[in-house]
């Protein structure tokens, strides 16, 4: 790191007890001046996507709060990632809860100079949706592999009829952009029941590796790591993590659940499994705090967020050293 930047560090609980002061992304400073950050926490707190059971426009703000049980050294890697990377909540995106369209612009307008200035950014949802926006600001350069964690494709085309942008579109709207490249994206974890027989089809046409919640328990955690490394390669990746890709035991506060998802362990090792990929930002969405009342799901979102922030971080740092 440049000698000449400030050094962004969590507020130690030895200074400030972890359950006071202002809650920010992990502690992070709050920080609008992009100037010094490597990495940007960004709060997306919207859900017009949402089709069923909204509620993941609280996610963020719950988040930020649980975040603060995150502490500066990853046990198992070691991963120290706010000594790798300069690390800051850059705040929320200013979202329009009544006009989906527009929201979609404002997301893409908030992110795209986060991207200019060479910021990663890791985001908290917010519905699925959201992840189109952000891959319209940062894919600029090229389709971008991706990592995906879920109980759904969110390859589905249209709803009602008309509707090409819910939280069950977004990859196949990315991908007819060329945002995502199909070849080079990885869906770990798909389970539930279907509208129809072709619901899940396209995108595997497309070249989607696609890993049902039954394969996945039949190769086993190591296994499917060593496939999403082989799909993606060596490209800009990119990590989506939808909490309901987890089983609701694990996660009950959010707008989908389907049952027989992986654990939490699980989905810790398979991130961690992640490291030393080209990887440029992610996302965790699809917390959704009305529907679990003790925090828990909140917690789980905050933990993994910093499970992506590890791998991310030394990503960057790993660039910025070569």
């Amino acid at each position: 790191m440049s000698e000449s930047k400030r050094s962004f560090k969590p507020v130690s609980g030895n200074v400030m007890p972890r359950f006071s002061g202002i809650a920010t992304f992990m502690r992070l400073p709050h920080v609008t001046d992009t100037a010094e950050v490597d990495i940007g926490l960004i709060g997306v707190p919207w859900d017009g996507g949402t089709t069923n059971r909204a509620g993941a426009r609280h996610g963020p703000r719950q988040i930020r709060d649980l975040s603060t049980l995150v502490r500066n050294v990853h046990h198992h890697s070691k991963i120290r990632p706010f000594d790798l990377c300069n690390c800051a909540d850059l705040g929320d995106v200013p979202v329009n809860p009544i006009d989906l369209e527009d929201t979609l612009k404002r997301i893409e307008g908030f992110f795209a100079p986060i991207h200019a200035a060479g910021v990663a950014p890791l985001s908290a949802g917010g519905d699925h949706l959201i992840t189109l926006p952000i891959m319209r600001a940062i894919a600029k350069d090229g389709p971008l592999g991706m990592v995906h964690f879920d109980a759904h494709t969110d390859t589905w085309d249209r709803y009602f009829g008309d509707s090409k942008y819910t939280h069950g579109t977004p990859f196949r709207r990315a991908i007819e952009e060329g945002l995502l490249d199909p070849k080079r994206t990885v869906q770990i974890g798909i389970r539930g029941a279907l509208f129809g027989n072709a619901d899940n089809d396209w995108g595997q046409q497309q070249g989607i590796r696609v890993i049902e919640i039954e394969e996945f328990n039949d190769m086993g955690v190591e296994a499917v790591i060593a496939e999403a490394r082989r799909v993606v390669g060596e490209g800009p990746t990119y990590i989506s993590f939808d909490v309901d890709g987890l089983d609701p035991v694990y996660a009950p506060g959010t707008g989908t659940p389907e049952i027989g998802g992986f654990t939490t362990q699980e989905a810790q090792r398979m991130i961690r499994g992640l490291q030393g990929l080209n990887l440029i930002g992610g996302d965790l969405v699809e917390v959704a705090p009305p529907f679990d009342p003790s925090g828990n799901t909140a917690l789980v979102g905050a933990t993994l967020m910093f499970e992506i922030l590890c791998v991310l971080a030394d990503a960057v740092a790993g660039r910025r050293s070569a």
